[in-house]
C-alpha cells in the first residue's frame, strides 16, 4: 500500500510566482508535484495550500488564514497519513503580527505537536510529522509596506526552530540550508527552489518511513 504524506503550507506549498499577480505554478513545478516525481508510486502525495496561511494567527483582513484552525479538520479528512509535512511561519513574519521570532517557531511546532497528537495515522497511531524551518528570504524591497521587520526577524528563526522542535520532539529540516526566497518579491519560491525544496523532503521522507 502506497505511503500518504500531506503538505501542509502557505501560498509557497501553493504554488505562488514571485513577483505575480496570483499566478500559479504547474503541478509538476510545485514542491507537493516534484516530491511526488521523486517518491514514485509507492506514496501519494496529498497538497494543502492556502495563500496567507499563518501558524496560528487570525488575519484581520482575510478568513481561514489560521493554519491551527484548519489542521485538525483537515487530517482527519485525509486519514490515514503516514507522514505530516509542515512548512508554515512566511506569513508570520508580516507586520501586522508584530510577533517575536521564538513564537513563530514555536507556532510552527504547535502544529507539528497536533499532527502528532492527531491519531491520524495508519491503526489511528500518531503520522510521522516533518517541520521546516523557513528558507533564506530574499529582496522584500517591493513588499515593504508588509515586510518591513521580516529580515531581520528571519535571520534567527532558523535556531529557534531548532529550540521548537526539540521541544515537541519532532524532526527539523532547516530550508535555510536548502534554498533561497526569489528576489522578485523575497517571500516565494521559484521553480528551483520548489524543486530544491522537495528533493531535501524526499530525503527526509525515506528515513522517516523505512524507503
Amino acid at each position: 500500500m502506497a505511503k500518504t504524506i500531506l503538505c501542509y503550507g502557505d501560498s509557497n506549498t501553493w504554488g505562488f510566482v514571485p513577483g505575480s499577480e496570483g499566478e500559479r505554478f504547474p503541478w509538476e513545478v510545485r514542491w507537493p508535484g516534484v516530491l511526488q516525481a521523486e517518491l514514485g508510486d509507492k506514496f501519494r502525495v496529498i497538497e494543502e495550500g492556502l495563500s496567507g496561511r499563518t501558524t496560528v494567527l487570525d488575519n484581520p483582513l482575510e478568513q481561514y488564514r489560521n493554519g491551527r484552525e484548519y489542521l485538525l479538520p483537515c487530517l482527519q479528512s485525509h486519514q490515514p497519513l503516514d507522514l505530516v509535512v509542515v512548512f508554515l511561519g512566511t506569513n508570520d513574519l508580516c507586520d501586522r503580527y508584530s510577533l517575536p521570532p521564538l513564537d513563530i517557531a514555536r507556532g510552527a511546532a504547535l502544529l507539528a505537536q497536533i499532527a502528532l497528537r492527531s491519531e491520524t495515522g495508519p491503526g489511528y497511531e500518531a503520522p510521522a510529522v516533518l517541520l521546516c524551518s523557513l528558507p533564506r528570504l530574499g529582496d522584500t524591497s517591493t513588499l515593504a509596506d508588509t515586510f518591513s521587520g521580516g529580515a531581520a526577524k528571519a535571520a534567527d528563526l532558523s535556531r529557534y526552530f531548532q529550540v521548537a522542535a526539540a521541544e515537541v520532539g519532532v524532526p527539523l529540516l532547516d530550508l535555510s540550508e536548502v534554498t533561497v526566497y526569489d528576489d522578485a518579491d523575497g517571500v516565494h519560491l521559484n521553480a528551483g527552489g520548489h524543486r530544491a525544496v522537495a528533493l531535501a523532503v524526499a530525503r527526509v521522507a525515506r528515513e522517516l518511513l523505512g524507503y
